[in-house]
């Protein structure tokens, strides 16, 4: 199974870290945020990468490379101008094949055991859900079982990371749209597995809360 990072946000609200670094790059405890997906995908036996990017994605490459220096295999997917999560999972497709796929944004952090993920798919996606952070108190979809559903209560937030089918993309144009309202639709089609993570998860979109992932690493050394 081949493994996606979501690396083409421009990340404004890290600003001024962001300004002349993709955020993918901001360290945290002096590591690259986007260097622990790869440590973590790598351990769990993912080997080929698909990175997509857009601003100043160049560094993104010049610092990763083929991705041999961390022991895995690095394809790209350099957008001219981001194409939100759907649109750069589309664009991305030819170099992630005809199978179920991983992918993970770019801009979080999670104690996550990406492993758990190296199954059959059921449907046309598997979703990592966690409890409502503080800064997204609705949440975003309703687990039942191993169901997502758009409706019902209580609510968890998608976390970033998720098994996906290339045919969730079927009929969808090139170009810019989000991934929320293909799940949705799958989800009325009961085509939508997940599963709770009760552990670390760090949406990183703000310089608190990098401070946050860098003392979670130091209480994980």
């Amino acid at each position: 199974m081949k493994a996606m990072i979501l690396a083409a946000g421009k990340g404004e609200r890290m600003r001024p870290l962001t300004l002349h670094t993709p955020k993918p790059l901001i360290r945290a405890a002096g590591v690259p945020l986007i260097e622990y997906h790869i440590h973590a995908l790598r351990a769990a036996g993912f080997l080929e990468l698909v990175i997509n990017h857009a601003w100043l994605g160049q560094q993104i490459e010049a610092y990763l490379g083929t991705g041999e220096r961390l022991g895995v295999r690095i394809g790209y997917s350099p957008e001219g101008e981001p194409l939100e999560t759907g649109g750069g999972i589309q664009r991305a497709l030819p170099l992630l094949g005809n199978d179920p796929f991983l992918i993970v944004n770019g801009d979080v952090w999670t104690d996550y055991d990406f492993s758990r993920l190296r199954r059959p798919l059921p449907g046309m996606a598997h979703l990592v859900l966690v409890d409502n952070p503080a800064h997204h108190p609705e949440g975003d979809f309703h687990l039942q079982g191993d169901t997502v559903s758009d409706t019902g209560k209580p609510r968890l937030t998608y976390s970033g990371l998720a098994v996906l089918h290339p045919r969730l993309f079927e009929g969808c144009q090139a170009g810019s749209f989000k991934l929320a309202p293909l799940l949705r639709q799958a989800m009325t089609n009961g085509q939508v597995t997940g599963e709770r993570h009760a552990g670390r998860w760090v949406d990183v979109g703000t310089l608190e809360r990098l401070a946050e992932v860098e003392r979670l690493v130091q209480e994980r050394a």
